[in-house]
C-alpha cells in the first residue's frame, strides 16, 4: 500500500470460500464508513471479492491452513483494500489477454482483468501474493 494510507480495518481469514461473507460485510461496512457512493459499491464489491477468492483459490491452492490477510487503508480523497495470501506468487507481468479470441471461451482467467477495469488502480506487490486495489472516494 503506497505511503499515506491509514490502516482502518484487517482481517485474517482462513483459505475457505466462506471467508467470502466475511469479506462482503467487510466492504459493506468500509464503504458505508467511508461515504462511498452507491455507484461504486458494486465495483469496490465484485474488485475485492475477486482479489480475494484468487488468493484463497490459487494463492493458497484451497489450503486450510493458509490464511488471506485483506486491510483497508484510508486516505483523503481514495482508500485501498490490501489483499495478502501465503501462496508463492505468480507472475502478475505475464498474463494472458482473456480478451483475446482463443481465451474467450475459458471458464477463468478473467479475475485481474475485471480488478483492473473495476478499480482505480491495482498493483502487486512482491512475488505476487500481494496486491493492492486503489478506488477513489
Amino acid at each position: 500500500m503506497k505511503e499515506g494510507f491509514t490502516i482502518i480495518e484487517q482481517v485474517k481469514l482462513p483459505s475457505d470460500l466462506a471467508s467470502l461473507v466475511e469479506v462482503e460485510n467487510l466492504i459493506d461496512k468500509v464503504c458505508a464508513t467511508l461515504g462511498v457512493q452507491e455507484d461504486a459499491y458494486g465495483n469496490v464489491l465484485i474488485a475485492v471479492t475477486e482479489a480475494v477468492n484468487n488468493a484463497i483459490q490459487h494463492g493458497n491452492e484451497a489450503n486450510s491452513n493458509l490464511f488471506v490477510d485483506v486491510a483497508v487503508g484510508d486516505k483523503e480523497l481514495e482508500f485501498c483494500f490490501r489483499i495478502k495470501d501465503e501462496g508463492t506468487g505468480f507472475d502478475f507481468n505475464s498474463l494472458p489477454d482473456p480478451t483475446a479470441p482463443e481465451n474467450l471461451l475459458k471458464e477463468s482467467g478473467r479475475g485481474i482483468f475485471l480488478m483492473r477495469n473495476l478499480a482505480d488502480e491495482v498493483e502487486f506487490d512482491g512475488q505476487g501474493n500481494s496486491v493492492n486495489i486503489y478506488f477513489s472516494k
